[in-house]
């Protein structure tokens, strides 16, 4: 019994075929992206073999090509190859074209968005570009046509903007050696609850990459147990690993820092069940500093500074007096005013405006029948003087701490103990602290033992101790002498690590709810949660950028004949 060999397939690919030039001049045919195509009538054949060749230019076009010969049929083919190439620059123009509008669509749209303008702004747009590309450029008119402005399309742009973004922070997140979180909440002006969540996450090489994680609406419930799922959902969605979570830092809201039902003491409990070294829990400290300053009541300035103010301002023909009191007086400022208690920085802002103004408010006062003999007794005058100087102080400490959170001390005596209570978290971990801050001035023995050793070996080595002093207080350049220490120094480089991702404040969720309460506002209060995310992640995002060239890849150019 006997067995044949099966047969062997033949591939065009192993017979290595080439185009040959000759192929021209015989059957109108040219090499086009490896492709045999014809010149006549631009198909395509998809094997380079003669006989394909032929049989296409026989049956097709022979009857009318045949009697071309000689220097004839040259220009024939030459011309018909001149006119193949302009098809293809012409393809490729309009293709330039088609990916260039797109691209300005995706730049509009999130211009629209950081500016918090409402989706419909992108036609209103496009009518500028129209009527002044009719003036400046009218030959070029036709391609800002085809951009793309429409409500809908701006809405879909900032949408795919988000969405890279969201993106690129996932890839990055997976770089984190260790990450934090700060959450706070909101209401929006549909009384719906909206909770923020950013994260801070530093690498190996100490970059550190701060972002919003994601806003999530709270139709229901706010509980702690609810504010847990969804932050263990957007940790999840994230690919954020629990055993690199090292901090988190909340407003003083109870259902945040509840000692046994509360969104910290859940989290710390998740950390246990994962065998995870316990978290970092911080009250934002600049909400803790604005508690303190509300224990300087001084009522009995702050009740005569409110009526003075009330009494002027209260009435619209006593306020336009006033205003033109001070103009006639050409005194430097041109009102006073309001008191919000809710706003932290109200207190100190009016009390400096009415002092600087106390003269001339007297003088108006009296001339209006309502004299204020506060405003004449120099005792009361040294506690307004007083509570200017001391809110001013507080005002300045709150900005600082916006920025890089750098602590100062009160000189009053229940202000300092207000700081001393409401700041003990913070003194919890005051010994890192002051490491991370200046590790060759700490005192050995008050580190922890883990530490003790290496950093003995990192204050006797002179030549870092120059180093960081020559980049002590550039948070920037910070980095570039920690990523020194990475492998002789890993306890020391582990706990800096831990230290730079953590958050201070929840300055970040404040500064994205005055964006939100922007966006969505009394005029675009039906505005989708989808959107408003999107609108948000593509108007906070600091380090990272969409990727727009690569959105356009994604996208069908499609030249729109007619106009939006």
């Amino acid at each position: 019994m006997s067995f044949s060999k099966p047969a062997v397939k033949r591939k065009v690919g192993d017979e290595h075929r080439q185009f040959q030039e000759k192929w021209e001049m015989q059957y109108f045919f040219v090499e086009h992206r490896g492709t045999p195509t014809c010149l006549i009538c631009t198909e395509k054949v998809a094997v380079h073999k003669e006989y394909n060749l032929k049989r296409h230019y026989t049956t097709r076009h022979a009857e009318e090509y045949a009697k071309y010969q000689g220097d004839e049929r040259a220009n024939r083919v030459a011309n018909l190859k001149t006119c193949l190439l302009r098809q293809q620059d012409l393809f490729k123009k309009a293709t330039k074209e088609n990916n260039a509008a797109v691209e300005a669509s995706y730049m509009v749209s999130e211009m629209i968005a950081k500016a918090g303008k409402p989706f419909t702004e992108g036609e209103f747009v496009k009518k500028c570009i129209l009527q002044a590309a009719s003036i400046v450029c009218p030959e070029k008119k036709g391609q800002f046509s085809n951009i793309s402005l429409s409500a809908n399309t701006v809405a879909e742009r900032i949408s795919d903007l988000s969405n890279d973004i969201y993106d690129q922070l996932c890839e990055k997140a997976k770089c984190f050696s260790v990450y934090s979180v700060a959450l706070d909440e909101t209401t929006d002006i549909n009384d719906t609850a909206q909770l923020a969540m950013y994260v801070r996450g530093v690498d190996d090489n100490f970059e550190v990459m701060e972002e919003l994680l994601t806003v999530i609406p709270m139709h229901g419930q706010t509980t702690a147990q609810e504010l847990f799922h969804q932050l263990c959902d957007a940790i999840k969605n994230a690919g954020l690993p629990w055993k690199r979570f090292v901090g988190i830092t909340t407003d003083g809201a109870p259902s945040m820092t509840g000692r046994k039902n509360g969104l910290v003491a859940l989290v710390q409990k998740k950390l246990e069940d994962e065998g995870v070294e316990e978290a970092i829990a911080l009250h934002c400290i600049i909400h803790q500093q604005a508690l303190c300053s509300k224990c300087l009541k001084f009522d009995n300035v702050m009740s005569v500074v409110v009526k003075c103010i009330n009494q002027i301002r209260s009435r619209g023909l006593k306020h336009r007096r006033f205003r033109a009191f001070l103009e006639e007086m050409e005194s430097e400022y041109g009102d006073v005013l309001y008191f919000t208690e809710v706003r932290w920085l109200s207190r100190g802002n009016v009390l400096k405006r009415f002092f600087e103004l106390r003269a001339e408010v007297k003088a108006f006062m009296e001339k209006d029948g309502v004299a204020v003999p506060l405003l004449s007794d120099p005792k009361w005058l040294m506690d307004l003087a007083f509570l200017v100087d001391i809110t001013h102080e507080l005002n300045v400490l709150n900005k600082k701490l916006q920025g890089q959170g750098q602590l100062v001390s009160a000189a009053y005596d229940n202000l300092q103990e207000e700081f001393d209570h409401r700041f003990a978290d913070f003194k919890t971990h005051r010994a890192t602290f002051q490491i991370f801050a200046d590790p060759f001035s700490f005192d050995v023995q008050d580190a922890p033992s883990v530490l003790q050793m290496e950093l003995i070996d990192l204050q006797c080595n002179s030549e870092l101790k120059a180093k960081f002093r020559e980049v002590s207080g550039k948070a920037d350049k910070l980095g570039q002498f920690l990523r020194e220490l990475t492998s002789s120094f890993p306890e020391l480089s582990r706990m800096f690590k831990r230290t730079m991702c953590l958050f201070g404040s929840t300055y970040l969720c404040e500064k994205l709810f005055s964006t939100l309460n922007f966006n969505k506002s009394k005029y675009r209060s039906r505005l989708t949660d989808d959107h408003l995310q999107a609108i948000l992640r593509v108007s906070t995002a600091s380090s990272l950028k969409p990727n727009v060239a690569r959105l356009c890849e994604r996208k069908r150019c499609q030249v729109s004949s007619s106009k939006e």
